[in-house]
């Protein structure tokens, strides 16, 4: 009931049931007639009530109905719970005053407790003094709180001096360099020191703020205290790999300490980013190479899981020297753990592409180094996800291979994990994850660079998905036709979809029709006129037969408010139209990037061609030359003795102008009969506004043509 009590009371304070003043005169005395029940789970919830209550309190209420009595309830002869209760407290209303009447009414108060005989209520007191310092500003903090800190530092009891360890890495940026280089730096060495040896206690939170304290003093180390820092770091980091498990009795005890050994090296993990900041991309790898080796490797699970949680940001912080890890990315995408490849997948994009672009000139190096390890490494991460139950990690994983194209070649993709999203398509049971195979697949198909490649893909498309026997690979059909109106463009659409699409109107599954009839509406937005004029009477043509024949009701009102939204549709036009502007361009620019992979593949498969034909001219040349060198080799002799390479180029460049010449003596002579009428016709054709001379080439005669045609 207590609790209950406390919390409905915190509620009615949030969501402002009542006004501050009304609150204060209602409950306000309870709650503090409550903080001193003897349950401590009582009273912390009711203390919880308290301090929430103070940030919405006027000064006034909060000087007489809580600082005044805290004066007695924080004194020596009140019960520990209650020294307790007022260090909380205290550590609230720092904030809410002036530094005047901080240090007048509150730091004499703190004092007292700081120097407490119960080292809870020290321990307590020290975590408050950092929200003490933010109150009363730097001046103050330097001649009131860092004494109280260097004492509490020096405390017989571990948790004050781990307390007052937290307290100065939270306070550093309060403190000005002297204070940092003179007292802070050789107090938190020495405890350093001491934790190591003689207090394995403190040791889980002390690997925490590791990374924190040397970031914050950074640029004050001398270069023996560097490498000190830098040495305790990698200790921390194979704490208890190398632990014998002793006897039977010490089972139990050893069993605790491995598992605090395993936090330690988890808490490392966590800190190893502000490592590489401490120690410089340029000496990563002499310096802490091994330990991130040792890390990624590590036998605990959650220590692996850390690390690849920041893999990313280490990625970042490597810059060109980021190829020193693609190792390490190989084996934690091949862990044992799931847990470990889950952990990488939030980042995975960025970090594939940092690791195959990093640096300015190191880019095509590092794709050459790390993609044959890569690839293999992402596919049996695939399957092992597959095969789990974590359809949730399977589907995020497929999401990011959407990001390969710009990672790895086309042909890679097409033969190492195109067939595989088919292949999840069709026999996946979950639906998220077929979503995200088949938006992948769509991407694959966006950046394929051979047309063979592409129908190929597009025909396994329609038969497979769109025209299969199962009525849910249909659907996925119709899912696939979203992804790929939102990535190509209308005319890509309308060529190799929208007719497919169309014809799933009449399936014999409703909900495959239904589906299709909620479509309807995009796929009149992929219409441009007058070109798809046949396409929009198919359109047309369908919704009809629909109103006509449909007999489930469901379908039925769904083509219903469906044609209502068709009427209200515009189509966009060839021509130029404001309204559609925007979507107009951006159509544009997904065609024009269509268009360019075809030039592209066409250039490659010239490149591929004239250097086959230059490979074949070369030997033929080589050949004839060898003929003529047994022949007549007295005669020879000099030019083959010569005969390098510029020397084969230039025979070559003869014989092929030999050739030319041969070929425009014969084509002159093929079409010279009719020549003159051509450029007659040309001439005449171009004072026809509209009329190029390409309009006049199909009523050249047939010979001409022939001619023509063998001469190109």
């Amino acid at each position: 009931m207590q609790l209950t009590a406390a919390y409905s009371f915190l509620t009615i304070l949030q969501e402002e049931s009542v006004p501050v003043h009304s609150y204060c005169l209602s409950f306000l005395q309870i709650i503090l007639q409550n903080l001193e029940h003897r349950d401590i789970g009582v009273s912390n919830a009711w203390l919880d009530t308290l301090l929430a209550v103070i940030d919405v309190l006027p000064k006034e209420t909060i000087r007489h109905e809580i600082l005044n009595p805290l004066v007695s309830k924080a004194q020596l002869s009140q019960t520990l719970q209650s020294r307790l209760t007022s260090c909380r407290i205290l550590g609230k209303l720092a904030s809410k005053f002036e530094a005047h009447i901080v240090k007048r009414d509150i730091l004499p108060l703190v004092e007292s407790l700081c120097q407490d005989v119960e080292y809870e209520v020290r321990s307590c007191m020290c975590r408050q003094l950092e929200l003490i310092a933010q109150g009363i500003g730097t001046e103050l903090t330097k001649a009131a709180i860092l004494p109280e800190l260097i004492e509490l530092a020096r405390d017989e009891g571990s948790s004050v001096r781990l307390a007052a360890f937290e307290t100065l890495v939270n306070l550093l940026s309060m403190f000005d360099h002297d204070d940092r280089s003179q007292i802070v730096l050789p107090l938190v060495k020495s405890f350093c020191e001491k934790s190591f040896k003689a207090d394995e206690s403190v040791l889980t939170s002390l690997s925490l703020h590791l990374g924190k304290l040397c970031h914050g003093l950074q640029g004050l180390f001398t270069q023996e205290q560097h490498m000190w820092f830098l040495e305790f770091y990698k200790k921390l980091c194979r704490i208890g790999l190398h632990q014998e498990n002793g006897h039977n009795d010490n089972q139990i005890e050893n069993m605790e300490l491995e598992k605090k050994y395993s936090t330690v090296r988890k808490n490392c993990a966590y800190n190893f980013p502000a490592m590489v900041v401490f120690v410089g991309a340029k000496n990563f790898h002499i310096d802490l190479y091994a330990t991130f080796f040792c890390l990624c490797h590590d036998p605990d699970v959650p220590v692996r899981y850390t690390i690849a949680l920041g893999f990313c940001e280490v990625c970042k912080l490597l810059g060109s020297n980021v190829y020193l890890i693609h190792k390490e990315l190989v084996a934690l995408l091949q862990d044992d753990s799931l847990e470990v490849v889950d952990a990488l997948l939030d980042h995975l994009t960025e970090t594939l592409e940092l690791m195959t672009s990093g640096g300015d000139n190191s880019g095509l190096d590092n794709k050459l180094m790390i993609v044959p390890d890569l690839v293999p490494a992402l596919t049996s991460a695939e399957q092992r996800v597959a095969n789990s139950l974590k359809w949730r990690s399977h589907e995020k994983l497929l999401q990011k291979f959407s990001c390969l194209p710009h990672i790895i070649s086309s042909d890679q993709i097409y033969y190492r994990f195109l067939h595989r999203m088919f292949t999840i398509i069709l026999t996946n049971n979950v639906l998220p994850v077929q979503k995200a195979a088949s938006r992948t697949l769509c991407i694959f198909l966006r950046y394929n660079r051979k047309q063979e490649q592409r129908h190929e893909i597009i025909q396994k498309l329609v038969e497979q998905l769109g025209q299969g026997k199962s009525y849910w690979n249909r659907q996925r059909f119709l899912d696939t036709c979203e992804y790929i109106m939102e990535f190509f463009s209308k005319s890509f659409f309308c060529k190799y979809f929208y007719l497919s699409v169309l014809e799933l109107t009449g399936d014999p599954v409703a909900n495959v029709r239904m589906k299709v009839c909620n479509m309807l509406p995009k796929l009149k937005s992929t219409l441009k006129l007058p070109a798809d004029k046949h396409l929009l009477q198919q359109l047309e043509l369908c919704v009809r037969k629909l109103l006509c024949q449909e007999k489930d009701k469901d379908v039925l009102a769904v083509v219903k408010r469906t044609v209502l939204e068709l009427d209200r549709m515009e189509i966009s036009m060839d021509a130029y139209q404001k309204r559609f502007f925007e979507k107009d361009l951006l159509d544009q620019e997904k065609e024009r990037e269509e268009h360019l992979l075809l030039e592209m593949e066409q250039i490659e498969k010239e490149k591929q061609q004239s250097e086959a034909r230059s490979s074949n001219e070369k030997s033929y040349e080589r050949k004839r030359r060898d003929s003529k060198t047994g022949s007549a080799l007295p005669k020879s002799l000099p030019t083959v003795i010569s005969g390098s390479s510029s020397g084969t180029q230039t025979v070559s460049r003869e014989s092929k102008k030999s050739k030319l010449i041969r070929s425009q003596s014969f084509s002159s002579q093929a079409i010279h009969p009719k020549h003159g009428s051509l450029e007659k016709g040309t001439n005449k054709s171009n004072s026809v506004i509209g009329v190029g001379k390409n309009v006049l080439l199909p009523f050249v005669g047939k010979t001409e043509n022939k001619n023509l045609s063998s001469c190109i």
